[in-house]
């Protein structure tokens, strides 16, 4: 089979760089798990995230290129080029679960801690029931418990509240995220329009060179044509130069032979 580079420059391109993102997404999960801190983590989990998204979009371009490729090459060198292909998509599957992976972890030590009010439990504990009368300890507790009942109310409401902005937060996150993955898609048709636009308009350009170059020469050729006419116009007869007036050579002269009779 014959070599990448051969068969396509822009394929050879585009698989390097494929490697370099690749590269790059080791070393970067090999840095994070030396990551204690949960905010370093969450950034940098998001630029291995934006980094799996341009080789996602490389893959692509990738089959766009090896589609256009297909009815010009071989079957066999066909073959390898799609296992190939395969090959970056199963790789970049495996950086994208570990991805899920630590964002997992990320996600479940974010712990929300929802505190009621303790203060001056301690004091009322202080008050001594000797100095309290039944009824009086009696009242006491039953509005501790409304007020307890009433604490418990508030945060049931909070809870639900915060459930309810969470649902409607990752319904709009998760149109935002679709709407995104549609515009990246138009951005790389337009970016693969654009290249193969750019081709079209070099083999314009020396199909135009060409042109003008058969162009010169019908040109030359018709002025060739026109000087013929002209000079046919100008001696309709096809005249020798000799039987032209003043342009005639010399006459030999006459030598007179004497005759003696």
């Amino acid at each position: 089979m014959a070599s990448m580079s051969s068969v396509s420059e822009e394929l050879t391109e585009i698989e390097g760089q494929v490697s370099d993102i690749f590269r790059a997404l080791s070393n970067g999960f090999q840095k994070l798990e030396k990551i204690k801190d949960t905010s370093r983590q969450s950034r940098q989990l998001e630029e291995l995230t934006q980094k799996m998204r341009d080789c996602k979009r490389l893959i692509k371009e990738f089959d766009r290129e090896l589609k256009d490729l297909e009815f010009k090459i071989d079957s066999e060198t066909s073959k390898i080029l799609n296992e190939k292909k395969q090959s970056m998509i199963k790789e970049l599957n495996s950086y994208v679960a570990l991805k899920k992976q630590y964002a997992s972890n990320l996600e479940n030590k974010r712990v929300e801690l929802f505190e009621g009010p303790g203060e001056g439990f301690a004091e009322d504990n202080v008050l001594l029931a000797s100095s309290m009368s039944n009824q009086q300890l009696m009242d006491h507790g039953n509005k501790m418990m409304d007020e307890t009942d009433q604490v418990i109310e508030r945060s049931k409401k909070v809870v639900h509240e915060t459930i309810n902005v969470g649902t409607e937060t990752a319904a709009a996150l998760k149109a935002q995220t679709e709407q995104m993955s549609r515009i990246v898609n138009e951005l790389d048709s337009i970016h693969f329009s654009i290249k193969k636009a750019s081709q079209l308009v070099k083999e314009i350009g020396r199909q135009v060179a060409t042109d003008r170059c058969i162009m010169g020469l019908l040109f030359l050729i018709v002025v060739g044509v026109i000087a013929i006419i002209i000079v046919k116009i100008v001696n309709p007869h096809n005249k020798d130069i000799r039987d032209i007036p003043g342009l005639a050579p010399p006459a030999p002269s006459r030598k007179l032979l004497w005759n003696p009779n």
